[in-house]
């Protein structure tokens, strides 16, 4: 893969993680292979490429690479509003962290703890969605710009959705860190618009 390609599948989990939240918050449903693949994304060290980090392939990054398409095609009928929103706070927020040694740390350790969870339980048990959501909780949701989720107040209001919610920003922030360590910046979305999409068509055609 190309430096541009690794950047691609990085922004792709950011999207993934985005456009999960929306759909989660409006329908209260999530399928249970890109929530795997997500929540696993923020476990893995040390991976040969960015595509390992996402289980080596690309069709659980589907529903991102479609909303990274509709946003950058800029056509309205298919703009995914919220889930561009979310994926751009997730950068903006990812930004903020960078600068938080302190905080980097913490999450650092935690997620070994929830490592040694998911090999009990399994990636999605809700025991180890719980631990992930509060450690966003406890980290991400106390700076003073927080993302904020709109939707159906039945599902947000849902214990168990709202936890799936904020342990998949979590997920979404591992993301924007692996695009931006891979050389991504926001003017990219931008200026880099057309050479984007030429690598996200054969991705959603495959």
């Amino acid at each position: 893969m190309t430096r541009q390609q690794e950047r691609l599948i990085a922004l792709a989990g950011v999207f993934t993680a985005a456009a999960l939240v929306e759909r989660l918050a409006k329908t209260g449903q999530v399928q249970e292979g890109p929530l795997a693949c997500l929540l696993g994304s923020l476990l893995v060290r040390d991976p040969k490429d960015t595509l390992e980090v996402y289980g080596g392939d690309h069709l659980n990054l589907r529903d991102g690479l479609r909303a990274m398409a509709g946003a950058l095609e800029r056509n309205p009928q298919n703009l995914p509003r919220d889930a561009l929103r979310y994926a751009l706070a997730l950068l903006a927020l990812q930004r903020q962290l960078d600068r938080r040694g302190d905080m980097l740390q913490v999450i650092g350790n935690r997620l070994q703890q929830i490592d040694s969870q998911s090999q009990m339980f399994g990636i999605t048990h809700d025991n180890v969605v719980s631990a992930c959501a509060a450690l966003y909780q406890d980290t991400l949701s106390t700076f003073r710009q927080r993302i904020q989720v709109h939707g159906e107040m039945q599902h947000l209001q849902n214990s168990r959705n709202a936890e799936r919610i904020r342990a998949l920003l979590l997920a979404g922030i591992r993301s924007a860190m692996l695009w931006r360590q891979l050389g991504g910046r926001r003017w990219q979305l931008l200026f880099s618009r057309r050479k984007m999409l030429d690598d996200i068509y054969p991705l959603l055609r495959g």
